[in-house]
């Protein structure tokens, strides 16, 4: 069962006053802290696909994701919500026949771990359900990811619209409980936080 994975990373960051994926933590771009956890996924031989979905007028997201060894995928409208980016990352997916499954990412949660995503795929193998993501200790009482959509649902994905993503489409998700948290990074003072206690 082959597994490919989707980074959603065309916003505008607009909360974080623009620019936020390439802003520094640990001196390397947000994004770059994402790209290099799928690569090493890849290179486990846990994924078989990664794909970036960027803005088309992003040159140095998409240098970035080419330099990681994932391919990017040039969002030509991002301001019609992370739903277009969604189904951007769809439509790469669906054209590999040979992916049973999808990882979703974003490109603002640099903390995102190979483990969680071996535990995602390890219970979706072993018939934990259509969707599965993460319950992360620190955050229980928000919903985690990445998110592991079986290619059975993915065409209840495609009714996604603007900015709502995926919520209310897709059947109840299985949850497996994982330390830690994965923090969006939506504003300056997020950043600033991650940076004092990372």
């Amino acid at each position: 069962m082959k597994i490919g994975a989707v980074v959603l990373a065309a916003g505008s960051g607009r909360r974080f006053g623009g620019g936020k994926l390439s802003a520094e933590l640990g001196g390397q771009p947000i994004l770059s802290h994402v790209c290099a956890t799928v690569a090493r996924a890849l290179g486990a031989g846990l994924l078989d696909s990664g794909w970036v979905v960027v803005a088309a007028d992003d040159r140095a997201a998409r240098l970035l994701v080419e330099r990681a060894g994932l391919v990017p995928i040039a969002n030509p409208s991002p301001e019609m919500g992370i739903s277009h980016s969604i189904r951007l990352g769809l439509e790469a997916a669906e054209a590999n026949q040979t992916l049973d499954a999808l990882l979703l990412l974003l490109g603002d949660q640099p903390l995102v771990e190979v483990e969680t995503m071996r535990r995602l795929i390890g219970s979706w193998r072993e018939g934990g359900g259509l969707v599965v993501r993460p319950r992360y200790r620190d955050q229980p009482d928000t919903p985690g990811h990445p998110v592991l959509l079986d290619r059975r649902v993915w065409p209840l994905c495609r009714r996604a619209a603007g900015d709502r993503g995926l919520a209310g489409l897709l059947p109840a998700a299985a949850f497996i409980d994982v330390p830690g948290a994965n923090p969006d990074i939506d504003t300056p003072v997020d950043l600033h936080l991650l940076e004092e206690h990372g």
